[in-house]
């Protein structure tokens, strides 16, 4: 793509948007007006390319993708926006010739916290491959007015604040009113005979709400492809109710409002009462109705028979919570477009794809019956149709065989199983790695696979270069751009041609230089926001992912700990100086994980002050972590700890970005670890604990009792006890005693084997700090790590989806 907008029309483009939208010059605006300024002047340019972008779809008519998710984290959108323009340095020099300070406009820009973790941020990575290899794609989500939660840190606990993100405004969005629909919730289902016999359902004495959708530019990298972000916002039928108001019912006036923005105001609102539920189910519902409505009514303008759908239409359901668009899909064709049911079933099941990430059981949704049918009764008679036809195929198959059919419905137990419906309703499902797909297909998911094995294939994930190693390590991809050139920027498959360099000692040494850089630079910002002060020299070892006792957080603590208790019985020992880093939000109502937080945060008061330490650890915990924080976290990592249960993990997305910006991973044979071992082998990587089969084996036999570890090993019994004599909670010995109970409640504690690893995890650590002291080795491995991360780019995901399942082909966008 060549760039045509020059550094003056920037210039003058940022100048006149101060003068236009706030009466302003560069002296005088504030760094949020600046920020305001500097993206209209970025939508001077890419909103041409976004016109001619759908513009160009519908005049070829091709087949869409629609990626529907309940999270899309997506990171700040300025910086990543200037570097898919291919536009950095033109805008950086303007702005600077402006006396405008570009990382001030980058890092004034909300960082939205519409996701919470890997989820969200592999949707994020899949939508920018998606422009970036020139396939049409929408993503379509919900526009949360406060996202997740902002995390602080009060005394240690967790405390979740309202992320504001929109309180400075949305310069990025399009809002859209006039591609509103109408989403139903509630009432009766009236049914009356047609002309045909065939019976018409109608829902009455409903209750509804507006769905208003917002768009947002997804640019592609080095191309004219800007495709769509579109997130819904709720909005009532009527704002406001001015007799009720002039009769002094003033709540009354607004009530309509206030339930409205209830479903649009927080991502994963707490459902430990029915009332969390019932809107976690309005949520799902909401966006699904509004994208479902809004695709067929699109569609509809330029076709006249619905057996073209599939090949104009294609669903991608991001795990379990968009499975509802089965049911969703089949009441628009065949309630509002009179398609007869089988032909809607054939339309619908070649439509629909879904990708199951997980095997955690809260993942896989069950609804309650009574909720479901008085929430969305025309659905759930739709689901009951599903079923009943489904399970007359399981009758035909099996013959009578209650046990089976019982397990396989998608109803059953008062529950509607989500996750069934969408491998009913789909023509497709896909693990999102090799280990995660095959525990599907023989354990989790069976009975399914014996039914339907064409449907199940892997699609390992992936993630973005662009963000993650052009964007946020801008030094080391210089690097790797000086040495192979440019091409790996969309072919991450070119990293590869580092591996000589693995041995070259000049690029070594160049590459070790970046991360101790990088080092310096994250130490500089956890004293600015922690006040604590670690060694630039020491390892950094980091765990930053979602808050979950599978992914073990646990067991990095207790290893500290028992490193602590080593430290304190031998000041002079000799170590290599460590800092463990974490980061992680807990979910507002999981109890244990918030715990957990807390125990991090008091054995890092206690290690980080204690002067036997003399600096030798350091644990810090960084609030709030982020797409933003990510990028500065990442980049300055020695160590990736992935270290989920073996069998847990479905895949992980972390790994790899770590992988790919030189850092050493310790971890199980668990998601894409397994794939990250086999393309950096088995020296480059270090690996601990149990295998997949063995905590297998080990559930379906009942042969683990955690007493046998306590007793047997003299580390598990000095660092369980001090969670529970005061040691790091100020002689209250009851603080920890629910993590204590979670391992040593009784013979079937420690669910999650951190007990039964923690040997070998210990082990695995002294082996990293004995490599790492040989500078040559270790930072061969680095290189050897990045060059070995090509398999690892979205875009090869994306492939995949787009040749064997989408049946999508690119479309290059002309100017």
């Amino acid at each position: 793509m060549e760039n045509v907008v020059s550094k003056e029309a920037i210039k003058r483009a940022v100048t006149e948007s101060l003068r236009n939208l706030f009466r302003k010059t560069v002296d005088t605006a504030t760094d949020a007006q600046l920020y305001e300024a500097a993206v209209y002047a970025l939508r001077t340019v890419f909103t041409e390319k976004w016109i001619k972008t759908h513009d160009q779809y519908k005049e070829k008519d091709v087949k869409m993708v629609y990626y529907l998710s309940m999270e899309f984290l997506m990171g700040r959108f300025f910086g990543n926006s200037v570097m898919n323009l291919c536009m950095y340095d033109t805008v950086k020099e303007a702005l600077e010739e402006l006396g405008i300070d570009y990382n001030a406009i980058e890092n004034t820009e909300a960082d939205p916290g519409l996701g919470n973790g890997g989820l969200g941020r592999l949707a994020a990575c899949f939508l920018d491959s998606l422009s970036t290899l020139e396939y049409p794609a929408y993503g379509c989500g919900i526009r949360y007015h406060y996202g997740i939660f902002e995390q602080k840190i009060e005394n240690g606990y967790q405390v979740e604040y309202p992320d504001n993100w929109l309180a400075n405004g949305d310069f990025w969005a399009i809002k859209r009113p006039e591609y509103e629909v109408e989403v139903k919730f509630g009432g009766d289902v009236r049914t009356e005979v047609k002309e045909n016999g065939e019976l018409r359902f109608i829902q009455e004495n409903y209750s509804s709400i507006l769905a208003v959708p917002y768009d947002y530019p997804v640019i592609g990298y080095g191309n004219n492809t800007v495709n769509t972000l579109r997130l819904w916002e709720a909005r009532p039928k009527n704002f406001f109710d001015l007799q009720s108001f002039n009769a002094g019912n003033y709540a009354k006036a607004v009530e309509e409002q206030n339930i409205a923005s209830t479903i649009t105001e927080v991502l994963y609102p707490a459902d430990e009462h029915i009332q969390g539920k019932e809107l976690r189910l309005r949520q799902q519902y909401f966006f699904i109705s509004a994208t479902v409505q809004r695709v067929i009514e699109r569609f509809k303008k330029d076709h006249s028979d619905f057996k073209e759908l599939p090949d104009k239409v294609a669903f991608q359901l991001n795990d379990t919570h968009p499975s509802i668009a089965v049911a969703e899909l089949m009441r628009v064709l065949v309630d509002e477009n009179n398609v007869p049911w089988d032909e809607a079933w054939d339309i619908t099941t070649k439509v629909c794809a879904y990708t199951n990430h997980t095997i955690m059981s809260e993942a896989l949704e069950k609804w309650p019956v009574e909720l479901f049918s008085r929430l969305l009764p025309r659905i759930y008679m739709i689901i009951e149709e599903i079923n009943r036809r489904f399970c007359i195929e399981l009758v035909q198959k099996y013959g009578n065989n209650p046990g089976r059919i019982h397990d396989m419905s998608i109803i059953a137990d008062s529950q509607i199983k989500m996750a069934y419906l969408a491998i009913v309703g789909s023509h497709s499902v896909n693990g999102v790695a090799k280990l995660h797909t095959e525990i599907l297909k023989n354990q989790e998911l069976k009975n399914f696979y014996d039914f339907y094995p064409e449907k199940f294939n892997n699609k390992t994930n992936g993630i973005t270069q662009r963000r993650w190693l052009l964007h946020a390590n801008a030094p080391l991809a210089e690097l790797v751009t000086d040495t192979i050139g440019d091409g790996w920027i969309t072919d991450l498959s070119q990293l590869e041609r580092l591996v000589p360099y693995a041995d070259d000692r000049q690029f070594r040494e160049k590459f070790m230089q970046i991360k101790r850089d990088n080092k310096l630079a994250l130490a500089e910002y956890i004293k600015e926001t922690n006040g604590i002060e670690i060694n630039p020299d020491s390892i950094y070892d980091i765990q930053v992912k979602r808050l979950h006792e599978y992914k073990r957080q646990l067991l990095n603590v207790l290893h500290i700990i028992n490193l602590y208790f080593r430290l304190k019985e031998n000041p002079e020992m000799d170590i290599v100086p460590r800092t463990f880093i974490f980061g992680a939000k807990a979910a507002a109502g999981y109890r244990m994980a918030k715990n957990i937080i807390k125990l991090i945060n008091s054995v890092a008061d206690v290690v980080n002050n204690d002067p036997d330490v003399n600096g030798k650890i350091k644990v810090v915990f960084m609030a709030n972590y982020c797409v933003s924080l990510a990028e500065k976290l990442i980049p300055a990592a020695d160590v990736s700890e992935q270290i989920s249960t073996a069998g847990k993990e479905a895949s992980g997305t972390g790994n790899m970005k770590f992988m790919l910006n030189g850092a050493v991973t310790i971890g199980t044979m668990d998601g894409a670890n397994v794939e990250i071992h086999d393309e950096v082998g088995e020296e480059n990587i270090v690996i601990f604990g149990l295998s997949s089969d063995e905590t297998a084996r080990m559930r379906r036999e009942h042969s683990y009792n955690p007493w046998d570890i306590y007793h047997s090993d003299e580390r598990i019994r000095r660092v369980m006890e001090s969670l529970v004599d005061g040691t790091f909670s100020k002689n209250n010995k009851d603080m920890f005693r629910d993590i204590y109970n979670s391992l040593l409640g009784n013979s079937n504690s420690d669910e999650y084997f951190v007990l039964k690893d923690f040997a070998s995890y210990t082990e695995a650590q002294e082996r990293l700090e004995r490599i790492y002291k040989n500078k040559d080795e270790w930072s061969r491995m680095a290189v050897l790590n990045t060059a070995k991360s090509g398999k690892f780019s979205s875009d090869r995901t994306i492939k995949e989806y787009a040749e064997e399942i989408w049946n999508l082909k690119p479309v290059h966008i002309e100017l």
